[in-house]
């Protein structure tokens, strides 16, 4: 609206200045001497400074809504220019938070790389890849077992060393895992650029693993001191799923040696099921003792059986006395009351006391 204004007024003045521009071009043109031309000049003079007078007027409302609109402009100006330092604040704001969290991950991701190279360098080392593979089977037999069900690094009666022992009653008897990571073959098999170099690969990986089965079947299968199976540990999920997959052959040795293969997912599985039967052996070895106890309590219960029936002779026994002491106080009393009927006199007294004495029992 105020736009609107300022637009008007300015007509208003362009065509204002145009109208004395006119007037001055009519004054300057020499005149003709007659009258009419004085008055027409005259008039045209006194409309020129009305118009100046207007003209003065209109630049002072002019100069009046200008300052407003200033105001106005200032004020809206001063307003948007704080909305938008509060939105570039909070989205400087917003941006610092956002870098904290990327700088975060990027620290996340540093660290992880750092372990990838470690992993990667313990790897590499066949002695660290052996350890690494112990590790990992003992975290996973102390997360499924108790305490007491296993043995690792345990010395068997042969002299040998295993990785694990675990300890299950006849039968099947104590079970040997031995942790194997035959990484080198498996990368091998991995990279190779060809066909021909993955046959020879899988040709290396699998006489690998099979040296491993019979160190395992003729070291950890000992006769009246373990099971007669033992089980190869692979670390590593891919492994396990190469060789199931592309060496059927090995997996028909694993098994006509007793020696099965497991990955960490089967060995989780095969070791819970060694808690329960673990469980259930505890359970009937408590089942026996329970049952030992009931026998002897048993036998308490028929001692007590047999008191309780000679109590209660000694109670019969008892009440029969009890009866036959109250049969004679109820017989003495009545002769007590006898007595105190009968009259002291002659010979009717004496003959009295002579029927009572008969009738008393010897």
């Amino acid at each position: 609206m105020a736009t609107g204004n300022v637009i008007i007024i300015s007509i208003l003045i362009a065509g204002l200045a145009a109208v004395i521009i006119l007037l001055l071009a009519l004054l300057r043109r020499p005149s003709a001497g007659s009258d009419t031309d004085a008055n027409a000049l005259a008039d045209l003079r006194a409309q020129l400074a009305h118009l100046t007078a207007q003209s003065g007027e209109l630049q002072k409302t002019v100069a009046t809504q200008m300052h407003e609109t200033e105001g106005r402009l200032g004020v809206r100006l001063e307003k948007s220019m704080r909305d938008q330092n509060d939105r570039t604040n909070q989205s400087l704001t917003g941006m610092a938070e956002k870098l904290a969290v990327i700088s975060e991950a990027n620290a996340h991701i540093s660290a992880l790389s750092g372990q990838v190279n470690t992993l990667q360098n313990i790897l590499s080392n066949k002695q660290a890849r052996g350890s690494f593979g112990e590790v990992q089977l003992e975290n996973l037999v102390r997360d499924a077992l108790p305490d007491s069900a296993y043995s690792f690094q345990h010395t068997l009666g042969n002299a040998k060393r295993v990785d694990c022992y675990i300890k299950l009653p006849n039968p099947p008897g104590a079970i040997c895992i031995d942790s194997k990571f035959p990484l080198e073959s498996y990368r091998g098999l991995t990279d190779s650029p060809d066909e021909a170099a993955c046959e020879r690969a899988r040709r290396a990986l699998e006489s690998d693993v099979k040296k491993h089965i019979t160190d395992i079947a003729e070291r950890y299968i000992v006769p009246g001191e373990t099971a007669d199976s033992a089980i190869m540990f692979l670390p590593s999920e891919s492994v396990y799923a190469e060789i199931n997959l592309q060496l059927p052959r090995l997996v028909d040795e694993s098994r006509k040696r007793r020696v099965y293969m497991a990955g960490p997912d089967n060995l989780m599985l095969i070791l819970h099921t060694v808690r329960a039967i673990l469980r259930d052996a505890r359970m009937h070895e408590k089942a026996g003792l329970i049952q030992a106890e009931v026998d002897r309590m048993m036998q308490d219960v028929g001692r007590l059986d047999e008191r309780v029936r000679k109590l209660a002779t000694h109670f019969r026994q008892t009440e029969k006395d009890i009866d036959d002491i109250q049969i004679s106080t109820r017989r003495i009393t009545s002769r007590g009351g006898k007595i105190t009927q009968i009259d002291v006199d002659d010979g009717a007294a004496d003959d009295q006391m002579a029927d009572d004495t008969r009738e008393l029992p010897i």
